[in-house]
């Protein structure tokens, strides 16, 4: 059994989303809400609320026990990137891309083996 949550159009670069998910991929779920409660980075606030959601998913829909619970998939990807102009000397304008991302979070209980 898994517990999936997601965010779409989520205002963060992938390429900044992926360093912190690679940190929590495979940890136990109180281990990577610490990790990403004290990590200093931009996307950790946003995953926290969506680690949150997934467990919240398993406890809630699933039936599953929160204790047995790991980060067993996440993955982000590209969403739609925003164009923007800067002007810059001599009149002329530089294009900006605001990236966005999608993440997917799964969580599955660990086996009692």
């Amino acid at each position: 059994m898994e517990a999936r949550a997601s965010v779409k159009y989520l205002r963060i670069s992938p390429r900044k989303v992926g360093i912190v998910l690679d940190l929590i991929r495979g940890k136990d779920l109180k281990k990577a809400q610490a990790i990403l409660k004290y990590t200093p980075k931009a996307a950790c606030e946003p995953l926290l609320k969506l680690v949150n959601s997934a467990a919240a998913n398993a406890e809630n829909n699933h039936d599953m026990d929160p204790g047995a619970l790991y980060v067993a998939e996440c993955h982000v990807g590209p969403g739609p990137t925003l164009k923007r102009i800067r002007p810059v000397s001599k009149g002329r304008a530089h294009r900006i891309e605001k990236r966005t991302s999608h993440i997917t979070m799964v969580l599955k209980e660990r086996d009692e083996d």
